[in-house]
């Protein structure tokens, strides 16, 4: 029998009592759907699947799609490398949402962690529904009104400047425009309400100056990350975390230089995120 305990009151929950190596039965499937729009993040320990297995975890919950900027497991283009190494090191320190450059961004992702240093290289994560939650009603009324843009070659501007990087992107940039989402999106499973703006792919909010749309977002991120909404997440081979990207943000914790780091992850395809 599964159980969930919670983390934090707000967000992430310990599960025990699941084994994701063999096929969900619909009414497991129902209930980890249930669990992750309640908890926002689920965390496993000590579930050493093979690429083919978490595939077909992840694909339970819907279709799967891969990432334009990281590579994949030979054989698997399902499963994206997450690798950080003393060589090269990971780029990505902010807080964001997987992958909002796209119309129709991810439902969730599933990260499995296969080498991890021997201290440092934790994951936050923080609920948009506890962090909308906590503004005022004036506040929230404002924001539901309000649309965002998102872009990718914002979001890997400093990828694109290193050598080569224009070059082996270029095809990426072309796939995805600059897209616009809604400020406050309604959860299609609990209903709530939360933020989707994030600081690693949003540029500006629609129909602002830049000044005001620039320190609205500042208040916003600085906003999302304040403690009670977070909790961190210790990873050890074989962890995996799977959250709902449709109402939280997450963050690495890069601490560990230059100890290995490698990750696989995968994104479930999702919907137009609807306000």
């Amino acid at each position: 029998m599964m159980r969930f305990d919670r983390v934090t009151p707000h967000i992430g929950a310990l599960v025990s009592g699941a084994d994701l190596t063999r096929p969900l039965s619909e009414q497991e499937v129902a209930e980890f759907e249930q669990a992750l729009a309640t908890h926002g993040v689920l965390f496993f320990r000590d579930q050493n699947l093979t690429p083919a297995q978490q595939r077909d975890f992840a694909a339970a919950f819907g279709p799967l799609h891969g990432h334009p900027a990281y590579a994949t497991v030979d054989g698997i283009p399902e499963v994206t490398i997450l690798e950080s190494t003393a060589e090269r090191p990971t780029l990505i320190e902010q807080w964001h949402s997987d992958m909002t450059f796209r119309e129709e961004p991810p439902l969730g992702t599933l990260l499995l962690a296969r080498v991890v240093p021997e201290t440092g290289g934790d994951t936050q994560w923080a609920s948009m529904t506890a962090a909308f939650a906590a503004l005022s009603d004036t506040m929230q009324s404002f924001l539901s009104s309000l649309t965002a843009i998102h872009d990718f070659s914002y979001g890997f501007k400093e990828s694109l400047a290193a050598p080569g990087g224009r070059e082996r992107l270029a095809d990426a940039v072309a796939a995805h425009p600059p897209v616009s989402h809604p400020v406050v999106v309604r959860h299609p499973v609990s209903g709530d309400r939360g933020l989707y703006v994030n600081s690693l792919f949003t540029t500006h909010i629609e129909g602002m100056k830049p000044r005001e749309s620039r320190a609205l977002l500042d208040f916003l991120f600085s906003h999302v990350r304040e403690p009670e909404f977070v909790c961190r997440f210790r990873w050890t081979p074989g962890a995996i975390a799977f959250w709902d990207n449709r109402h939280t943000q997450h963050k690495p914790v890069n601490d560990y230089f230059p100890a290995h780091r490698l990750m696989h992850r995968i994104t479930i395809h999702g919907s137009r995120p609807s306000a």
